[in-house]
């Protein structure tokens, strides 16, 4: 057997969807190991729960193998961000650092290995570059939403201080506790505190949820459902582009090549 040969198997392999599914499986087996390691298990239970780490290692050590061979240009392999952070997981948990100062991070390192669910999966790929590539766009909606906070909290801390220290104390004090109220964890409690000295208070919160809960949060949905849909968009343009299937732009172009042909013609024939 060649390498062409060989190369075509693993490619085929790494593109079977119920290998696929079964690296998923083993990705969810992984995550259910590394929680019955937080319990307080019997000895012999942890031996054998160190050995299925142990084998689930090489698992995806053989995984990345047949992706890498199975790619039909090795150099574009890790050019993908995706393949690069499959690759650094199972490199550093190969390390044989658990008993070592560096038995934490090798922990840490085993417990990142859940994320290769989202480098498996397309549909979750496609909603993590969504929200990577609405942060742009996310940010300066944070940005306000920190200058109303803290023109709130610098309110709240100058009126609401001598009823209670605790919760008004200072300004960053003053803006967890308006965290508190834009999520509505018991924010009526704070609100009714305020009312017995200001009667008129009822309004600084209403206004403070009305502009942080409803405005400014569904703006962040907005945002990151309208980046959702491009992208949407994007990778049906990639699958029509794949199968050969022409898009609305080449219709579009075709429809004026057409257009100026027959105008051409009919001119011709006058002429």
């Amino acid at each position: 057997m060649n390498f062409d040969t060989l190369q075509n198997n693993f490619f085929r392999l790494r593109n079977n969807r119920l290998f696929e599914w079964f690296v998923v499986g083993i990705i969810i087996f992984s995550a259910l190991v590394i929680g019955a390691k937080t319990y307080d298990i019997p000895p012999q239970l942890l031996i054998l729960t160190s050995w299925m780490d142990t084998g689930i290692t090489f698992f995806f050590l053989i995984e990345i193998t047949i992706r890498f061979l199975g790619e039909p240009n090795k150099r574009s392999f890790f050019k993908n961000p995706w393949n690069l952070f499959d690759t650094l997981i199972v490199v550093v948990s190969l390390i044989p650092i658990q008993d070592s100062e560096m038995a934490l991070i090798g922990r840490l390192i085993r417990i990142f290995r859940v994320l290769r669910m989202v480098s498996i999966i397309p549909e979750l790929r496609l909603l993590l570059n969504s929200l990577i590539k609405a942060l742009p766009q996310l940010g300066y909606v944070i940005l306000l939403m920190f200058i109303i906070f803290y023109i709130y909290a610098a309110v709240g801390a100058s009126f609401f201080a001598h009823i209670n220290e605790t919760l008004w104390g200072d300004i960053s004090i003053a803006m967890l506790t308006l965290f508190r109220v834009m999520t509505f964890e018991d924010w009526t409690d704070v609100m009714y505190e305020t009312m017995a000295v200001y009667s008129f208070s009822w309004a600084y919160y209403l206004s403070f949820i009305f502009l942080t809960t409803f405005a400014f949060l569904n703006m962040v949905i907005g945002i990151v459902v309208n980046v959702m849909e491009a992208e949407h968009a994007e990778v049906r343009k990639e699958q029509e582009l794949a199968d050969g299937v022409p898009t609305i732009e080449d219709l579009h172009k075709e429809i004026i090549e057409l257009k100026t042909l027959i105008r051409e013609q009919h001119t011709h024939r006058e002429n």
